[in-house]
């Protein structure tokens, strides 16, 4: 699903229109960057945890020459995903 597509189901889901459900989606997605760029996380219950989580440094490869290359660490956003929304996903299992 594409952002447009996106903004189209809230749009219908709604009763707004495709302008303001654009604006909803832009500042949901605003909110959330500022969050966890602040070191917050931010929770949905029963949807998941985005947060971010640092990465150790480590010695990697090049694809083509397989020649060794260093890759720093970095701190990363995540998403965990709630119990209830892999069951969803996954029903059987």
């Amino acid at each position: 699903m594409t952002k447009s597509e996106f903004i189209y189901r809230v749009a219908g889901k709604t009763g707004m229109t495709r302008r303001d459900a654009e604006y909803l989606t832009d500042a949901v997605l605003e909110c959330i960057v500022q969050a966890i760029q602040d070191g917050e996380k931010v929770q949905f219950p029963g949807f998941g945890t985005f947060k971010t989580r640092r990465r150790a440094a480590f010695t990697g490869r090049h694809p083509v020459t397989g020649e060794p290359l260093p890759v720093p660490a970095a701190v990363v956003p995540v998403f965990e995903p709630s119990r209830q929304l892999k069951e969803k996903v996954n029903p059987c299992g």
